[in-house]
């Protein structure tokens, strides 16, 4: 189970609204960025120009977006709602 992401200390830190990186690893198919944006886009409408690589044995992929958030609390819901799909297993 992934332990939800809160209590953060983003609001001390970054002034808001900000661009912010995502970089999400997970199991290699064919839907996972799709999957990501898709979530994504319900919580942070934009235009994402994902950059994806896979690993070096193939089985995995990492994601690394770029999104505009607006406060500590919009990051944190963005770590909990695409860590929890089946497919993501790491979030920075």
């Amino acid at each position: 189970m992934v332990q939800p992401v809160k209590d953060t200390k983003f609001d001390e830190y970054l002034e808001f609204p900000c661009p912010f990186t995502f970089k999400i690893m997970g199991l290699a198919n064919v839907n996972l960025t799709d999957q990501i944006l898709a979530k994504l886009q319900v919580i942070a409408p934009g235009d994402y120009a994902p950059k994806v690589k896979p690993s070096s044995k193939g089985n995995y992929e990492s994601v690394s977006l770029v999104a505009t958030v607006t406060s500590g609390a919009h990051i944190e819901e963005i770590y909990n709602v695409i860590s929890n799909l089946d497919d993501v297993r790491h979030m920075l």
